[in-house]
C-alpha cells in the first residue's frame, strides 16, 4: 500500500485517533483520551494496512500479536464497552494527530501524520533478532522484540517512563528534543493498588510472560523448579500472562506445584500488593514489586530495573495530553475552549 498524504482537518475542534492493543495498552489510551476533553477522540485496535502485513495475517503467523484477529476482538470489545468512538484502521477519518503505545508498524494511511509515541512498559532484552534488525532491516520491527522499541524515530515526540528509560533512549541516538519523561498511565501510581479485595494475602506471587506465544526464549520447567526453591513451602501464585495459553500453563504448574493457586484473569498490581514475594521472568510486574518494597526476583539486574521503574507522579496521562496540546500547537492546531459536549464517552 503506498501512503498517501492526508490533508489536515480545519475548521473545527482537534480530531485525534488513539491507537489501542493489549488490555494495558488500550487503558492507558484511554486515560490520555479523558485528560483531552477538548479534542475529538477516536480509537481504533492496533492494525496494519500494508499489503505484506495483510497477507501474512490472513495466513495467521501474526496471530499472537496485537493485531492478530483475536486480541484485536478483545481490544474492539472493550472499546465498545467503554461506548468509545471505534474508527477501525483509521478508515473513516482524517486526523491532526494520532498517539500510539506501539511503533513496530506505522500504518500506510497515517504515516504522513504527526503522531506521539507512548511507552507502554517494560522492554525486552535484546537477542539475535534485535541484533538481525540493527545490522540489516531484513527483519520486521515486530519480530525483533521491544529492544527497538522507539528507533523509527518518526514521532514528532515520544513519551517515556522514567529519566532512566531517556538516558536509554539518547544512547540509541534518539534526539533529546523528541523525548519527554512523563511517567505511564497505569504505572504511575502503584501504591493505590494497597487497596484491594483480593482475598489472599502474604505469599509468593509468580507473574509468567507470553514468551512462548511471541516466539521468545522461554525455560518454563526451570522457572517453576526457581519458584518452588524461593517458596520454601510458602503458598504459591501464579498470574498467567493475558496472552498465555491458559490450558497448557496451568496443566506444567499443578504438575510440579499441586499447591499453587493459578489465576488467568483478575488485577495482577492487586496481586502483587498483597504478596510478600514477587518473581517474574519479563514483565512489567516487576516495576511495581519494587515500587511497592517487595523482595523481587527477576530476569534483570534489579539494579538496572530501579532506575528505569516509572516515575510515581500519579498523573502521566495529564502529562501526556500536555505533550500532545503542545505537538497540536506547534502544527496550527491550537485547542479551543473546552467544553462538555466535547468530553469522550467512557
Amino acid at each position: 500500500m503506498t501512503p498517501r498524504p492526508r490533508k489536515a482537518p480545519v475548521g473545527r475542534v482537534p480530531r485525534v485517533l488513539f491507537v489501542c492493543g493489549s488490555p494495558n495498552q488500550t487503558g492507558q489510551m484511554v486515560q490520555i483520551a479523558r485528560a483531552l476533553p477538548e479534542v475529538e477522540a477516536w480509537f481504533t485496535p492496533y492494525y496494519s494496512d500494508w499489503t505484506h502485513h495483510t497477507a501474512i495475517l490472513k495466513l495467521g503467523l501474526f496471530e499472537p500479536a496485537i493485531h492478530g484477529h483475536k486480541r484485536r476482538g478483545i481490544c474492539a470489545d472493550e472499546l465498545n464497552r467503554r461506548g468509545l468512538r471505534i474508527d477501525l484502521g483509521a478508515e473513516r477519518n482524517d486526523y491532526d494527530l494520532w498517539v500510539c503505545p506501539n511503533d513496530a508498524i506505522i500504518p500506510a494511511g497515517l504515516s504522513c501524520t504527526p503522531w506521539v509515541l507512548v511507552q507502554e512498559g517494560i522492554m525486552e532484552q535484546p537477542n539475535w533478532r534485535t541484533w538481525v534488525w540493527r545490522k540489516t532491516r531484513l527483519m520486521p520491527r515486530g519480530i525483533a522484540t521491544t529492544a527497538v522499541f522507539g528507533l523509527t524515530k518518526q514521532y514528532e515526540k515520544f513519551c517515556v517512563a522514567s529519566e532512566g528509560y531517556r538516558k536509554q533512549f539518547l544512547a540509541e541516538g534518539i534526539s533529546p528534543d523528541k523525548l519527554v519523561v512523563t511517567g505511564i498511565p497505569n504505572f504511575d501510581d502503584f501504591a493505590r493498588f494497597r487497596d484491594n479485595d483480593f482475598p489472599h494475602h502474604g505469599y509468593v506471587l509468580v507473574c509468567t510472560s507470553d514468551g512462548r506465544e511471541t516466539m521468545m526464549k522461554v525455560d518454563r520447567p526451570a522457572l517453576l523448579q526457581r519458584s518452588l526453591e524461593i517458596a520454601a513451602g510458602r503458598q504459591l501464585v501464579f498470574k498467567l500472562h493475558p496472552n498465555e495459553n491458559v490450558e497448557r500453563a496451568t496443566r506444567e504448574i499443578l504438575a510440579l506445584a499441586p499447591g499453587a493457586l493459578v489465576f488467568a484473569d483478575g488485577n495482577a498490581e492487586e496481586m502483587v500488593a498483597n504478596c510478600d514475594v514477587l518473581i517474574t521472568e519479563h514483565s512489567s510486574l516487576t516495576f511495581c514489586g519494587l515500587a511497592l518494597g517487595k523482595e523481587v526476583h527477576t530476569n534483570l539486574p534489579l539494579e538496572q530495573v530501579e532506575a528505569l521503574t516509572p516515575v510515581q507522579n500519579r498523573r502521566a496521562g495529564q502529562e501526556i495530553a500536555d505533550v500532545i496540546r503542545e505537538v497540536l500547537r506547534a502544527r496550527g492546531r491550537g485547542l479551543l475552549e473546552r467544553t462538555d459536549a466535547q468530553r469522550i464517552a467512557s
